[in-house]
């Protein structure tokens, strides 16, 4: 009697090849007697769609009562134009897809740190001046020796095309009664208009404006914020009273006071803070 020849032993563990590791004789076609593994048995072996398995590591779980010790310090993108009441940073959003107009009623000083740290996020500041002398330093230092600040004389500014990914900063230092200028605010084009004190002028510039900030100013220019913004009293006492790097920052819903404090970078540049020039 004859009895079958017994089925050949399975090979060892470490000589067994995963069928989805390809042999250097492999062509990629597979012969018509093979028959593929069922589904069920596929993904017991591989990982779904991922190929090889990775290092295990412990799941991360945090109890209900622990969430609420999660929190991330996120804010507005911008320029940092110092910290507000709360010693929290007070942000400008000046790269905006929409225009956006600025007044600051202030120095000189107050503008360049402005310009200065609008630079500092990748903006392009151009900076109309009747000035050019004050503010030239200042472009020739700004960017470390890249052209990000430009001077213009009055009247003179060229269309800046400003773009999602290369936005423009406009700050026009042309006296207390600027002319009506050639470039204005455009969707990542902000104009940011610097007035010395409020005169004659100044509430309709105030009055146009989507935020306005304010230093020191007299008592007599209070009157004219407080009929063109809507300011309440106890603030219209204070303005006359703020130190030279302090400043109002209003809309017409918000109200925001927000102290400067220079790097040592912008003290060597532009000095200690000062409301006057």
């Amino acid at each position: 009697m004859s009895y079958p020849a017994p089925a050949p032993a399975p090979a060892p563990p470490e000589q067994r090849r995963p069928a989805h590791v390809a042999a250097p004789g492999d062509t990629g076609l597979i012969p018509a007697f093979q028959q593929p593994e069922p589904v069920q048995q596929q993904r017991r072996i591989f990982a779904p769609g991922f190929g090889l398995r990775g290092p295990r590591r412990n799941r991360h779980v945090v109890a209900p009562e622990e969430i609420a010790a999660i929190s991330l310090p996120i804010g507005d993108d911008g320029v940092v134009i110092g910290t507000d009441t709360e010693n929290m940073p007070a942000v400008l959003g000046l790269a905006r897809p929409t225009r956006f107009d600025v007044v600051l009623v202030g120095g000189l000083w107050m503008s360049q740190v402005l310009a200065l740290r609008a630079a500092a996020t990748g903006a392009r500041v151009a900076v109309e001046t009747g000035r050019p002398q004050a503010w030239a330093q200042l472009a020739q230092v700004a960017g470390g020796g890249q052209q990000c600040v430009t001077v213009y004389p009055v009247g003179q500014v060229p269309a800046q095309g400003p773009s999602v990914s290369s936005p423009v900063v406009l700050i026009r230092d042309c006296g207390v009664r600027p002319p009506r200028g050639r470039v204005s605010s455009l969707p990542w084009q902000a104009v940011v208009t610097v007035l010395p004190f409020i005169g004659e002028y100044g509430p309709r510039w105030l009055s146009q404006a989507h935020l306005v900030g304010i230093q020191r100013i007299s008592p007599q220019e209070t009157v004219l914020v407080r009929e063109t913004l809507g300011i309440p009293a106890s603030d219209l006492d204070v303005l006359p009273t703020l130190s030279d790097n302090v400043a109002l920052w209003s809309t017409r819903k918000h109200r925001k006071y927000v102290m400067t404090t220079p790097t040592d970078a912008e003290t060597g540049l532009l000095g200690t803070a000062r409301r006057l020039d």
